[in-house]
């Protein structure tokens, strides 16, 4: 926004001093302040952030995927763990992310002063956006802390000014619990999705239950390593289970729905809890809304002038996964997220899917299929590029929440219960196209699993179910 100067030291004095003054002669009701809150949102977009980093560079070289080639040259420096403390992708995420903790504290002060004007209407909407605010800042602190470790609480937009000498780096405990106090006021504040009967719009917006899911992912993480505070098992159960007794949201009855929504800006909150949204008719600059989803993590397609760009496929599976999936046979999802195949021209090209020693040639071109954008995207959402798509990344899903609340209940009982059972049950049904809720002896788990068979099997399915969504190499630090 043009009346937005939102880091002090990107400004001129000149530039600033005018801001500023813009700044207290705005958010004089609700309409505006949404206005200034949706410039927080919009942090999320960059490349930095769930644009690229977040989203794909950042989360490869892991049990499942890798980066494409051999070397460590360019790109793959990051997926390769080569890089040095200067990396300036590495300084970037980092800045990115204290850029939107800076705009909520922003969001947050200013807010405070002008809502004592505001209408009663006015009053009720400003109080969903500060929860709002709160539950971005406590996200933007949790990449911070699961990524980076000891890492500097900025509680409010005066501390940007200090000599970055005085800063004193908070143990991960301290930043948790300041994430913790954000989330859980959201929890209480925010309606869920299907009850929001005071916002104008609600899509790619935090909820209740995106708060009470996020909340959950936060406390199965403190609980990890490296903090390894084992009491907070019991709390990711707790907050899980209230929100799986509320009913608001559920699983997709197809599992292949949610490439199909993602990839063509489909709002649909029964499963998608957060949601980064991209958009732009064409790239017109740096600022747009956009990112490379599908593009550096889809499947490859050459280019064709006037009608697509090129995929590059940067992201591979590899192998040993494929080959180890089990059921694979019956469980939809392996050939719905992994991809034996390419685009040449208009025409699907087969790989062979091979082991090493029969091709040696083939084995490591698999790459994920859950954006393929030849198959799920439409015209009216193409996006004419090389490098950018309009398509959508999850960043919370219910499901993701379910296996969480699977794995909580196995950790703080030191066995599973019916509950955990039933949560990890029916994602695997309807990873099989079979109805979540009735029993089936070819989806569900075997009976009778001890504390580390059922943590054993959780692990695999977090792998089968949220494949190349950005979660498996936080999972693999945390355990």
């Amino acid at each position: 926004m043009s009346v937005m100067c939102l880091l002090p030291f990107s400004c001129s004095l000149e530039e600033e001093t005018r801001t500023e003054v813009e700044k207290k002669n705005y958010m004089n009701n609700a309409e505006e302040a949404k206005d200034v809150l949706l410039g927080v949102y919009r942090t999320n977009t960059l490349d930095a952030m769930y644009g690229y980093y977040l989203s794909i560079l950042f989360n490869l070289g892991t049990d499942i995927s890798q980066v494409e080639g051999s070397g460590n040259e360019n790109f793959r420096i990051i997926p390769t763990n080569s890089f040095p403390t200067t990396q300036s992708e590495v300084q970037q995420t980092w800045a990115a992310l204290y850029t939107g903790i800076y705009r909520a504290n922003d969001f947050l002060e200013r807010i405070s002063n002008k809502i004592g004007s505001y209408t009663t209407t006015d009053k009720k909407l400003a109080t969903l956006y500060i929860a709002e605010a709160r539950a971005l800042r406590g996200m933007f602190y949790f990449e911070l802390v699961r990524r980076f470790g000891n890492v500097v609480l900025m509680t409010s937009t005066q501390m940007s000014n200090q000599n970055p000498a005085t800063y004193v780096q908070s143990a991960p405990e301290k930043v948790y619990e300041y994430i913790e106090d954000d989330l859980l006021y959201a929890c209480d504040i925010l309606p869920y999705a299907t009850d929001d009967q005071y916002r104008e719009s609600n899509d790619y917006r935090f909820s209740k239950g995106a708060a009470l899911g996020l909340l959950t992912k936060v406390y199965a993480t403190w609980a990890g390593y490296p903090v390894k505070d084992e009491s907070k098992w019991e709390a990711a159960a707790k907050t899980a289970r209230i929100l799986v007794e509320s009913g608001k949201h559920g699983l997709l009855k197809d599992y292949e729905q949610l490439w199909k929504n993602t990839c063509n800006g489909t709002w649909d909150p029964t499963e998608s809890l957060i949601e980064i949204s991209f958009y732009s008719p064409t790239v017109s600059g740096n600022s747009d809304p956009v990112g490379r989803i599908g593009k550096w993590n889809g499947v490859i397609a050459n280019e064709i002038p006037g009608v697509r760009g090129r995929n590059a496929g940067n992201v591979k599976v590899l192998y040993t996964f494929y080959r180890d999936w089990e059921n694979k046979e019956n469980d939809l999802r392996c050939n719905l997220s992994i991809a034996d195949y390419k685009y040449v021209g208009t025409v699907k090209t087969p790989y062979s899917t091979k082991g090493p020693d029969e091709d040696q040639k083939n084995w490591q071109l698999l790459t994920p299929a859950k954006w393929d954008t030849e198959k799920y995207v439409s015209k009216s959402n193409v996006l004419i590029n090389g490098e950018r798509s309009n398509i959508n990344w999850y960043i919370l899903r219910y499901s993701d929440v379910l296996l969480l609340y699977a794995e909580a209940l196995n950790e703080w009982k030191k066995s599973p219960n019916d509950d955990a059972y039933n949560a990890v049950n029916m994602i695997r049904r309807r990873g099989f196209g079979l109805p979540v809720d009735a029993a089936n002896e070819i989806a569900d788990l075997p009976a009778g699993l001890d504390y580390q068979g059922f943590q054993k099997a959780i692990r695999k399915e977090r792998a089968y179910e949220l494949a190349f969504e950005g979660h498996r190499r936080q999972d693999l630090v945390r355990w």
